[in-house]
């Protein structure tokens, strides 16, 4: 009886201390990551998010994280050291674009490393085939059926891919050589219509000296305050060198010295340093604009355990490194300017700013037959990714594809079907997870007022 009572006089407030629910730990979770902007692009952000669930899949990562990181699924085609490599940690369709550097051909690709890490490859592919069902659904228009073929295309691409590459035969996806379907169609556009340098045109003008410098006042670029700017100028010149991966431009003492500085705010609220170098001589080294961001730890750092972060640490002493380290082994293109920089005692990443970034327009891709086409060669550039990003942390030792072939073989048709049911579980769950946001957050909620406890009790009542 004691213990009957003390039960019943717990009942009132025993499920806000028992647990979490959904819905709390979906708003807490949006809420804490948000806190730090400003209200004003906290607002914005949240519109986006609500345009639909492919967008709030897109800004809210740190849920899929949160999700799928312990998934004990992982352990069906995975799980194993030598599943393990370097992730994107955010493969999206969105990722995907067409780059292009001067002195190189365009390339499609998974572009933007600011959230890799390393994990068991299936947490990129399950978070591509998500992006997929949701990207299919609202942009290409297919039904239920062509999602399950598109998303067949994309586990077989990755997997057959992966074959390849355990037999020698890589075929390197992603080059306009190699593309079909509606990719080559666009690649070929891509090629006839963009060009490297169009970046240092849309970005850059000559003043009434024939000098060099941002177009500032706009709504891209704006200037830096002058004490910053002179900071940032500094730190390129005679910092920022030392942390590139191969001495850079020895013989030209001024190849580093900035011209001209800026900056801009990302969708996201995320500022972005930009510095126009002096350059060298030569057309590929003149005239280099480096990008500058902040790097914070990825989301799936916070699920470490206490000494999976120590380790971490160990591997990576900052952010920086830790940025530069997964862009070599990832990156398509070798860029000579990657490197990093402490600014007002944060960790910024540097690189070289692409000549253009063009994403291909999914909503313009007609039919199931064309989309299956596109997801089979996403699957097959993941693949090369990662056995790209395997070979550089284990030290040029192979393996990877043959683990992941090994396990894949005991029933290829159930590792394909793992993909496309997790794929469908969870776009299922972001839809569900979107309309709960949309409701509270887009509806009369405070957007970010009060602490992330009060919020969620405003939500769960």
């Amino acid at each position: 009886m004691l213990g009957l009572a003390l039960i019943n006089e717990g009942s009132a407030m025993s499920h806000e201390r028992v647990g979490r629910d959904r819905p709390q730990q979906v708003i807490e979770s949006i809420y804490s990551v948000n806190e730090t902007l400003s209200a004003a692009h906290r607002q914005a952000k949240f519109a986006r998010m609500a345009a639909s669930p492919r967008r709030f899949f897109d800004a809210s990562d740190h849920l899929y994280w949160q999700d799928a990181w312990h998934d004990w699924r992982l352990a069906l085609f995975g799980g194993w050291p030598q599943t393990r490599t370097w992730l994107h940690g955010d493969a999206r369709v969105g990722s995907f674009a067409a780059v292009g550097y001067p002195q190189h051909p365009p390339h499609y690709t998974l572009t933007s490393l600011d959230h890799a890490l390393i994990g068991d490859y299936q947490l990129d592919l399950w978070r591509l085939a998500t992006s997929l069902t949701l990207d299919a659904r609202e942009n290409a228009g297919l039904s239920d059926k062509g999602i399950d073929r598109a998303l067949e295309a994309l586990a077989r691409g990755y997997l057959e891919a992966l074959k390849a590459h355990r037999d020698g035969q890589p075929a390197r996806a992603g080059a306009l050589e190699s593309a079909k379907g509606p990719l080559k169609a666009f690649l070929r556009k891509v090629a006839d219509k963009q060009h490297p340098g169009r970046a240092l045109a849309k970005w850059t003008e000559l003043d009434e000296h024939q000098n060099r410098r941002f177009v500032t006042g706009s709504q891209k670029l704006a200037n830096l305050p002058a004490d910053v700017a002179s900071r940032l100028k500094r730190i390129i010149e005679n910092d920022y060198p030392q942390t590139l991966k191969t001495p850079a431009r020895q013989g030209d003492a001024h190849h580093f010295r900035g011209k001209d500085t800026a900056r801009r705010l990302d969708e996201a609220g995320l500022e972005h340093y930009y510095v126009l170098l002096e350059g060298g001589h030569e057309d590929e080294h003149d005239n280099v604009i480096l990008e500058v961001k902040e790097q914070r730890p990825p989301q799936a750092f916070h699920l470490l355990s206490r000494a999976d972060q120590q380790v971490w640490r160990k591997l990576f002493l900052n952010e920086g490194l830790r940025h530069a380290a997964a862009a070599h082994a990832l990156s398509s293109h070798f860029d000579a300017y990657l490197g990093w920089i402490t600014l007002n005692e944060r960790i910024l990443a540097v690189r070289q700013l692409p000549g253009f970034q063009k994403r291909l327009p999914t909503h313009k891709i007609k039919g199931a037959k064309a989309y299956c086409k596109l997801a089979q060669q996403w699957g097959a550039m993941l693949a090369d990714l990662h056995v790209q990003g395997a070979t550089a942390l284990n030290r040029g030792e192979a393996g990877f594809a043959e683990a992941v072939c090994e396990r894949a073989a005991r029933d290829e048709a159930a590792f394909i079907e793992s993909v496309a049911a997790f794929a469908r579980g969870y776009a299922a769950c972001v839809a569900q997870d979107y309309r709960l946001f949309a409701e509270h957050f887009m509806a009369g909620e405070p957007l970010g007022t009060g602490s992330s406890a009060d919020v969620a009790r405003r939500i769960a009542s």
